[in-house]
C-alpha cells in the first residue's frame, strides 16, 4: 500500500480515503473483538519466548500517583490512591480480627488511561463507526463497552516487542522536537539503524524522547508543561499505510497520544486514531517509559524481546491501566 501525500486541508478525505485503503474490517468475520490481537497466535508466543536470554525484566510503566502528567483535561486527572485502614488503626482501635492480628487496604480514584494504558477498540469512533463495521451506540453505552471492552483482550497482549528508538537514531541529542512528525522512511531508517525487523504479531514500541524531557522538566520545578495532549512528537498519518502492511498487532510510544501533535491537518483532532482504532482494529499504548529498555538495547544492541502487558480487564472498559513487562 502507498500513502496518498497529505493534504492539509482535507482531513475528511484523507481519513476516508485512508481507512478505505487500510480497512480491516471484516477481516476476522463479522463477530470479531480482538482486531490486530488476532496476528499474535501461539506461535508467536513460542518465538517471543526463545528472545529471553538473560531473564533481565524491565518495567515500562510510570508510577500511578498524584505527581503524574494529567491536567484534567476532559476529566483525566492523575490517580488518588488513599488508605481504608493503616498501622495506626491497627495499633489504636480494634479492626476485628482475633489473636492480635491487623491489616491494611487502600482503594484508588483514577480515569482508567491516566497513566500507562492500552486504548481499547471501543475508545474511538469515526462517523458513527466503531470497530469493525458496528454503530458506536450499540457498542458502548452509559454501562460501558458491551462487545469489545478491554476485557476480551486480557490474555492476548503477550508476544514479540520491538523497540525502536527514533529518539537515538534519528538525532543526536536522543530527544525528537516536539510536533515531529515521525514518517515511514524515519522508521525504515531506524530499523536499518538497530539491524532488526518488524512484522506480523509484533508489539511495536517507539521511543520518541518525549519523556526524558517532560521528566528534565519535572526534575527542575518546571512540572510536567504541556506533555499531556500539548505539543509532541510522533507518528504521522502517513505511518498507517506501513503499520498496516508489517501487520502489527499493536503500538505504543512514550507520548500522550501516539501521533504527532499539533496534528497535521489544519483543521483535525488525532486523525490517526479515527483510522487506526475503528478501521484497523489497532490497539495503541500511551504514556509508556521506554527509556530503560532503550538503554538496556542500546548497550547490547538487542532490540527485540519478550513482552507481557496484560490490561486490567475491568469489565466494559474502552482503556486500561498497564504495567508492561519487557523480558530479556
Amino acid at each position: 500500500m502507498t500513502a496518498a501525500p497529505l493534504d492539509r486541508l482535507d482531513p475528511s478525505g484523507a481519513v476516508a480515503a485512508a481507512a478505505a485503503r487500510c480497512s480491516n474490517v471484516g477481516r476476522w468475520g463479522p463477530d470479531d473483538v480482538l482486531g490486530t490481537l488476532n496476528l499474535v497466535d501461539d506461535s508467536c508466543r513460542v518465538r517471543a519466548a526463545q528472545l529471553v536470554r538473560t531473564g533481565e525484566t524491565i518495567s515500562l510503566s510510570l508510577p500511578f500517583d498524584t505527581a503524574g502528567p494529567q491536567n484534567g483535561w476532559r476529566g483525566r486527572t492523575n490517580p488518588i490512591r488513599t488508605m481504608l485502614t493503616s498501622g495506626l488503626d491497627h495499633e489504636h482501635g480494634d479492626q476485628g480480627f482475633p489473636h492480635g492480628l491487623g491489616g491494611a487496604d487502600d482503594v484508588v480514584f483514577m480515569p482508567l488511561q491516566a497513566a500507562t494504558q492500552w486504548d481499547g477498540l471501543g475508545h474511538i469512533f469515526d462517523h458513527g463507526m466503531a470497530w469493525n463495521g458496528r454503530r458506536a451506540s450499540e457498542v458502548v453505552t452509559s454501562d460501558g463497552d458491551g462487545v469489545t471492552g478491554i476485557e476480551t483482550a486480557a490474555d492476548r497482549f503477550v508476544g514479540r516487542g520491538v523497540l525502536l528508538d527514533v529518539g537515538r537514531a534519528l538525532v543526536q541529542s536522543t530527544e525528537l522536537t516536539d510536533g515531529y512528525a515521525i514518517s515511514p522512511d524515519d522508521l525504515d531508517k531506524t530499523l536499518r539503524k538497530q539491524a532488526v525487523e518488524v512484522g506480523c504479531g509484533d508489539f511495536l514500541l517507539i521511543r520518541t524522547g518525549q519523556l526524558t524531557r517532560a521528566r528534565r522538566g519535572v526534575a527542575g520545578g518546571h512540572g510536567w508543561g504541556q506533555y499531556a495532549g500539548g505539543p509532541a512528537p510522533g507518528l504521522s498519518f502517513a505511518t498507517i499505510d506501513w503499520l498496516r502492511d508489517r501487520d502489527v498487532a499493536a503500538v505504543a510510544t512514550d507520548t500522550w497520544g501516539v501521533e504527532v501533535r499539533p496534528n497535521e491537518f489544519d483543521d483535525a483532532f488525532q486523525p490517526f486514531h479515527q483510522v487506526v482504532i475503528p478501521h484497523l482494529g489497532l490497539f495503541l499504548g500511551e504514556l509508556w517509559d521506554l527509556d530503560g529498555l532503550a538503554d538496556a538495547c542500546a548497550t547490547d544492541g538487542r532490540y527485540e524481546f519478550m513482552l507481557c502487558a496484560a490490561p486490567i480487564p475491568f469489565t466494559g472498559a474502552v482503556g486500561s491501566p498497564v504495567n508492561p513487562i519487557a523480558i530479556r
